[in-house]
């Protein structure tokens, strides 16, 4: 007997990755591109978005737009808790515009932790901003905080043989939370400056412009208003390490966060996996064809 066209096709593979992205999107750039990617990707289950620091209201219409337009809207946007806004926002009139009838963006912590009872041991808290909205789950009910899976973070700088370091900017802006985070006892990888000097080159922002997708139209409209020059994809990395772990090979490491917002290694025993050395190549041949793809 034949078989029907349905019975031939395989069910799609379930995600390999639930996660929840926590960005200060809406300043640089990068955490757009991260969450594009992330959006391509099959293998991740994107559970929801939360916004820290500053306005993070305008970082939330702004994450919710690049939902809805790009085919994701059902994925939920929770705002942190909003303090002094440490930069002007680049891409706020790219967040104001949206409908925002009978919207109502619940709590980053509540939503963050009511997700992690749901799905205890299973989901990576992906931070590409400052840490405050981890800082403030671990206030509010550290043994849920426990229950994740992993952290996976974009920040830090790690001082080499041949480099000094400076406080790194996610690090710098929320000490107090960085400190507790990086002493949790959550596993964790770190993805520091060192890292995650990614250049978005001239050659590489045209091949994705031109695609005129849904998703790479806002990313155009975002790198417009960001009105620079050439992007430096820092938390790209974070996703792209998820999808090929390969990508930026992990050392054990013991790294505190002292009072001026230095990552600071020593020979304790370690208490998080660090990339120092990323495969630049292979991390832009991942990104290209993700975004790139028509049907992820």
């Amino acid at each position: 007997m034949a078989q029907t066209a349905q019975s031939q096709t395989a069910a799609p593979a379930p995600a390999s990755h639930q996660i929840i992205i926590d960005t200060d999107i809406g300043d640089d750039i990068d955490d757009a591109f991260a969450l594009a990617l992330a959006l391509q990707s099959r293998d991740i289950n994107l559970l929801g978005v939360t916004t820290a620091t500053g306005d993070t209201k305008t970082r939330a219409q702004l994450a919710l737009r690049m939902l809805r337009e790009s085919g994701h809207g059902s994925i939920p946007v929770a705002t942190g808790r909003a303090t002094r806004p440490p930069t002007t926002l680049t891409q706020e009139d790219f967040a104001k515009d949206i409908d925002l009838r009978g919207v109502r963006f619940p709590s980053a912590v509540d939503f963050a932790l009511a997700q992690i009872r749901k799905h205890p041991h299973q989901i990576e808290l992906v931070a590409i901003g400052p840490l405050t909205n981890l800082g403030d789950m671990i206030d509010r009910d550290p043994a849920t905080f426990h229950l994740l899976k992993r952290i996976v973070i974009m920040g830090g700088d790690i001082p080499t043989e041949t480099e000094k370091a400076l406080p790194e900017w996610n690090i710098k802006n929320d000490i107090a939370a960085a400190q507790k985070v990086f002493t949790s006892g959550v596993p964790m990888t770190v993805f520091p400056l060192n890292s995650t000097r990614l250049r978005l080159d001239a050659e590489k922002r045209k091949t994705i412009f031109r695609q005129a997708s849904p998703l790479t139209y806002m990313l155009t409209a975002l790198y417009y208003q960001w009105g620079q020059e050439t992007p430096t994809l820092f938390d790209a990395m974070t996703i792209a390490s998820l999808l090929l772990p390969d990508v930026c090979p992990i050392t054990p490491m013991q790294v505190s966060v002292d009072e001026k917002g230095s990552t600071v290694p020593s020979s304790g025993t370690p208490n998080v996996d660090v990339c120092l050395t990323a495969h630049e190549d292979q991390f832009f041949q991942l990104y290209l064809q993700r975004i790139l793809a028509k049907h992820p």
